[in-house]
């Protein structure tokens, strides 16, 4: 087996973690991002405890050059991303009536914008080297509706219509 190099957002969290063990244990050379280096940082020596050994970067994945910087980071630890899964998310659950701008932003850009912001740096890569992939993560919540979860579904359903038109292209 070819080891590859996997990148996957949000991977310091539960199915984040799950996923990076899981490609480690499949031979893969993994990465991770962080906000908080000292969360980051425990969870790090958390798994190295347990055998494992991640790269870890700074980077927000709402943020486009921030997202860049950290594709730019991870390659410069690990080598070039071969394999994206698109994990962050996050949610500010309450009712639209009492939704803000900024709760509204904040879930859109994370789940949703993410999935352009983090792809765009490490694509043109994939296709020099004509092997890659992305894996977008998305939820049932996409197809159908949840009270108090308007951002939320409204990016994951946004997630699920981009990744089948990506395939496409």
């Amino acid at each position: 087996m070819t080891t590859r190099v996997a990148l996957v957002t949000g991977g310091i969290g539960g199915i984040g973690t799950s996923i990076c063990r899981q490609l480690a244990q499949a031979g893969h050379r993994v990465a991770t991002n962080y906000r908080d280096r000292a969360k980051a940082e425990a969870w790090q020596a958390a798994q190295k405890a347990d055998g494992f050994d991640f790269v870890i970067a700074s980077g927000d994945v709402s943020d486009v050059a921030a997202a860049e910087a950290m594709v730019r980071e991870v390659e410069a630890k690990a080598g070039p991303v071969d394999i994206l899964i698109n994990n962050a998310g996050i949610t500010r659950d309450t009712t639209f009536h009492k939704m803000s701008a900024m709760q509204w932003q904040e879930v859109i850009n994370t789940n949703l914008n993410s999935c352009y912001n983090v792809p765009r740096p490490v694509i043109d890569g994939m296709r020099t080297r004509k092997w890659g992939r992305i894996v977008n993560l998305a939820s049932a919540l996409g197809l159908v509706g949840l009270a108090g979860r308007t951002p939320y579904t409204a990016s994951k359903g946004a997630v699920v219509q981009m990744t089948r038109t990506l395939a496409l292209e």
